[in-house]
């Protein structure tokens, strides 16, 4: 069994409740449901949370042993965190980064992604779509 990390940075945890017109009404809880059936047999998501860079760094490392792929919405550690750029450039395999908004349609300082230096793909705009696409992409260089 293969193992999928699902990373969700800061305010996540509100989605389905925070600014629903830009984030729609779906909850992490579809999130994870969604990865779980685009994955497949043969694959597991480990889909996780945290509001705290550390953490999210922590499970980065985690992964470099036990996962085959990291999808990654950082939220707004996307324009501010150098560390999370740095754990996930001692991760070898594919990284997707995710955005469920059309961040290039927001506010300027959205434009930026550290994390972007690092992800072999990016999608942003397709809603939480944008999870089953990166995953999809994962299961597809992972076989």
């Amino acid at each position: 069994m293969k193992t999928i990390y699902v990373l969700n940075g800061p305010n996540l945890n509100l989605l389905g409740k925070r600014q629903p017109e830009i984030y729609g009404h779906e909850t992490l809880e579809d999130v994870a449901r969604l990865c779980e059936a685009v994955a497949g047999e043969g694959f597991e998501i480990r889909l996780l949370q945290s509001n705290h860079e550390g953490q999210i760094i922590d499970w980065i490392h985690e992964a470099r042993e036990a996962a085959c792929g990291i999808v990654i919405n950082p939220g707004a550690f996307t324009h501010t965190s150098v560390a999370i750029l740095d754990a996930l450039n001692a991760f070898d395999h594919a990284v997707i980064e995710v955005h469920i908004s059309q961040v290039h349609k927001r506010e300027a300082f959205r434009h930026h992604s550290y994390v972007s230096l690092r992800a072999d793909g990016v999608i942003a705009g397709l809603g939480i779509e944008g999870y089953a696409a990166a995953v999809r992409r994962i299961v597809q260089l992972a076989q």
